[in-house]
């Protein structure tokens, strides 16, 4: 039985990856600040869930508070550690700089430093498909540089790639980081387009659609970012020895350092997408076309090769039966 931190245990990835650890016979500390970005009795209705588990055990602390994170550390001895916990969103990151630096910045660098005094075999961390920024090359790949993000939390994210890396160097900390691609699905987050789409339509309110519908988003089902998450985690990465500094790949490295997409590997047009969920609903939506928001990007698409070749798994729910399983969790859960 492994003894697994879960930062974010109780925001919608993290929930979902402690329920399936857990039901693999592991121990699960789950951690989480429960911030009001959105609606917290969503949050505290997954861990609910979670509580009902003897193995299960949460602690309620922010990463960037220093003092508790070096005392977590100190008083478990944790096998791995997946750290989901960070402020989301694109768009929110552009009026409340300050949240991402706190909680991405300085309070990734506690679990770093936790993980580097106290033995843990493998970090895994969540980055996402923002890093890519200004590329336009398709499919993305892990092999591309990633250096002109278009929002802070991008940056934040990238700039978690680069810490992990040093100290994959300096002091043989295994660690991998994912990049995740639009993750839609039951208990989702609130802020999310499927959420907030299906909340509208249900009120008959206007749905907001940017770019003027002309979006494509790689849209992955929840259940295949944990079957890839779980894969990974039992991947403790080793240095590449193939790896070359004057060709230097950004995937992998002379350290135990690796990244790795995952995606669904088939953009959808956010107008197909909208038109899923309305058939699912058994209504129309309407439509508020608004321009290109800051910091977004028109189209996401994953190159996951190097997933496959890893850990030999490819995303594959279709947005069809993704919607309806989310529709189904909301009018349960909303008792619509």
């Amino acid at each position: 039985m492994r003894k697994i931190l879960v930062t974010g245990a109780a925001g919608f990835i993290g929930f979902h990856l402690s329920r399936r650890l857990l039901a693999e016979g592991n121990t699960i500390v789950g951690l989480d600040n429960l911030n009001p970005y959105y609606d917290v009795r969503l949050k505290q209705a997954r861990l609910g869930l979670l509580e009902e588990h003897e193995h299960f055990r949460f602690i309620r602390a922010d990463i960037a508070d220093r003092a508790a994170m070096e005392g977590l550390f100190a008083e478990n001895r944790f096998d791995a550690v997946v750290n989901l916990a960070a402020q989301a969103g694109v768009r929110y990151s552009i009026e409340n700089p300050h949240a991402y630096i706190d909680s991405n910045l300085v309070g990734f660098l506690n679990i770093l430093e936790g993980c580097r005094h106290h033995g843990v075999k493998h970090l895994v961390f969540a980055s996402s498909s923002s890093v890519y920024g200004a590329n336009t090359r398709m499919p993305f790949s892990v092999h591309d540089n990633v250096d002109h993000p278009l929002s802070l939390y991008a940056a934040t994210k990238k700039a978690n790639e680069l810490t992990a890396h040093a100290y994959a160097s300096l002091y043989s900390l295994p660690c991998t980081g994912l990049r995740f691609f639009t993750v839609y699905g039951p208990w989702g987050r609130p802020d999310m387009a499927l959420f907030l789409f299906t909340r509208a339509i249900l009120e008959n309110r206007p749905i907001d659609v940017f770019n003027e519908g002309r979006m494509k988003r790689d849209f992955t089902y929840i259940d295949d970012i944990i079957e890839g998450v779980v894969r990974v985690l039992d991947r403790i990465p080793e240095p590449n020895s193939a790896w070359r500094g004057d060709a230097p790949d950004p995937s992998s490295s002379f350290a135990p350092y690796r990244l790795y997409n995952i995606g669904n590997n088939r953009p959808v047009d956010l107008m197909d997408y909208i038109e899923v969920l309305e058939r699912q609903l058994g209504r129309k939506a309407i439509r508020n076309y608004l321009p290109m928001q800051a910091g977004d990007v028109p189209a996401t698409c994953a190159d996951i090769d190097d997933l496959m070749t890893a850990v030999g798994f490819k995303p594959a729910t279709p947005i069809t039966e993704g919607i309806r399983r989310f529709v189904a969790w909301y009018r349960e859960y909303y008792a619509c």
